[in-house]
């Protein structure tokens, strides 16, 4: 398993969202990829993105102004 950190900070929806797609084609089932994002849009966009593909969302949290998801790739 590896982890990954993909930098979406200052792109708006929705970018962070395709960007993240574009990202775990690249990754195998069970790694990590912590997803740091400026637009608070995306901590709905993402979880659902992650329900329709059958990823799981192991964390959210914000941190000043940067929204960070961490999810895991399913298969």
């Amino acid at each position: 398993m590896t982890k990954t950190t993909l930098n979406a900070r200052r792109l708006l929806c929705p970018l962070p969202v395709i960007r993240t797609q574009d990202k775990v084609k690249h990754l195998q089932t069970g790694d990590q990829l912590e997803v740091i994002c400026t637009d608070p849009g995306v901590m709905q966009d993402i979880p659902a993105w992650c329900r329709i593909n059958g990823h799981t969302v192991l964390s959210t949290q914000q941190s000043d102004h940067d929204y960070i998801i961490t999810l895991q790739v399913g298969s």
